[in-house]
């Protein structure tokens, strides 16, 4: 009888492991390298766009660079430009970076791809899978002395769609634009963003989960950890931990091979250094509030769904292919385009981007209005970057892809993320 419990058990898994993503009647490419002229794209305006970089580069805004385009499914322009770290290793195509809140949009896929298996609704309260979040409370006043609050009952609970979009609430610790949240949580011993420490991201969660809120859900926009608690739900929906998920679910099919929380010791040496300006020179960035060395070392445990990736320029690009194909990339179907389209349309009505964006359920959406200011592409267009100075788009309206990452802290005067976007957008020849 037992045997016959661990046999079923283990086809039950099998059933499941297989179920997350389908073969598509769509079988659009991988990406591979090709001539600009190919997709549409002048070379010689791709080429300024490497001049643009080494110029950055020699007036010492940026160490070094990798950038990435690719059209129509062809990767026309990838290329790296200055150092690795402040020993003068050369930056490499193949350089892993921390992708930080690029990782967000990553965990927004993962938890979509568990509703279209019917896990869950999106105005589900979150109370309903985490107990813990229960009866949110709302900060009212607060004591800079012993950092003692008072707080009221929210207008209602948090949901699944509160928790993507940014409106749950929640803070963001450490990095917090309220001076009292930074000491809530501190006090309370949340890990914010990234650790080598020996702690799991449902420990946080459930800390994160006593805290006070900045307003009532649904009210307005504040940047938080909203995507961490969303990476524990997906512990609790799939079974499995949110590093396994991620890799069996989405890296792997999709090839995205030099994507994780944590780098192996064989890619410890393409991991480029954070490096900030120090009188006029630039120099490897210490350890602050997190270790710096995090993706490399450590205890390896912390799966932080709101910045805890690091990945390559072509991985990434690939990630953003799928979404660019409605969901599908070489035959395997992650997304349905039906799915696509509500994740890109507008979540929070005007609660994010002047009218210039509006906010989905994973990336900041490009507007008419938007457009009209010029440089930042057609209407559509989805963004988002990350704390250590990388930056992406992506174009549904002309099949463009931009992604150029540096690891820099502190400000240097850099401008190479818009004028990137500019150049690229400004290289369509067809």
């Amino acid at each position: 009888m037992r045997k016959f419990v661990f046999t079923s058990l283990c086809f039950l898994l099998v059933i499941y492991h297989s179920s997350a993503q389908t073969k598509s009647v769509q079988k659009s490419p991988p990406l591979n390298s090709a001539s600009a002229s190919s997709a549409g794209m002048s070379q010689e305006r791709l080429d300024k766009i490497g001049k643009m970089l080494q110029e950055a580069i020699a007036e010492g805004t940026v160490p070094g660079a990798v950038a990435l385009v690719s059209r129509n499914g062809k990767i026309v322009f990838h290329e790296a430009y200055g150092k690795a770290d402040a020993s003068g290793k050369d930056l490499e195509k193949d350089a892993v970076f921390r992708i930080a809140s690029q990782t967000k949009a990553i965990t927004s896929t993962a938890v979509m791809m568990l509703w279209e298996e019917g896990k869950f609704q999106l105005d589900d309260p979150i109370s309903k899978f985490i107990p813990e979040f229960k009866n949110p409370q709302v900060l009212v006043n607060f004591s800079y002395t012993d950092t003692s609050f008072t707080a009221r009952p929210a207008a209602r609970e948090i949901t699944i769609r509160h928790l993507l979009t940014h409106t749950s609430g929640l803070g963001y610790g450490v990095i917090d634009g309220d001076e009292r949240m930074k000491m809530i949580y501190e006090k309370a011993g949340t890990t914010d963003l990234f650790t080598t420490e020996d702690v799991t991201i449902e420990e946080v969660v459930k800390k994160l989960a006593k805290l006070p809120l900045h307003h009532d859900p649904g009210e307005k926009y504040t940047y938080s950890m909203g995507l961490d608690v969303l990476g524990y739900l997906i512990e609790i929906l799939s079974g499995m931990t949110f590093e396994t998920f991620l890799q069996e679910k989405l890296f792997g099919p999709l090839g995205m091979n030099d994507t994780g929380f944590y780098q192996p010791e064989s890619k410890k040496e393409r991991l480029v250094a954070i490096q900030h300006r120090i009188d006029g020179k630039w120099e490897n960035y210490p350890n602050t509030f997190y270790d710096v060395d995090y993706p490399v070392t450590g205890a390896r445990k912390f799966f932080s769904g709101g910045a805890g990736l690091s990945s390559t320029a072509k991985d990434y690009a690939t990630f953003l292919q799928m979404y660019l194909n409605g969901g599908e990339l070489n035959g395997v179907r992650i997304l349905s385009r039906t799915t696509v389209a509500t994740m890109m349309a507008n979540q929070t009505g005007n609660l994010y981007g002047g009218g210039d964006q509006h906010y989905g359920l994973a990336f900041g959406v490009l507007t008419e209005q938007g457009q009209a200011k010029g440089g930042l592409g057609s209407p559509g267009t989805f963004i988002w970057g990350g704390y250590f100075n990388t930056q992406y788009f992506a174009d549904p309206e002309e099949n463009l892809i931009g992604i150029i990452m540096k690891q820099t802290r502190g400000g240097s005067g850099d401008q190479t993320a818009w004028k990137f976007k500019q150049m690229a957008e400004a290289a369509v020849d067809d």
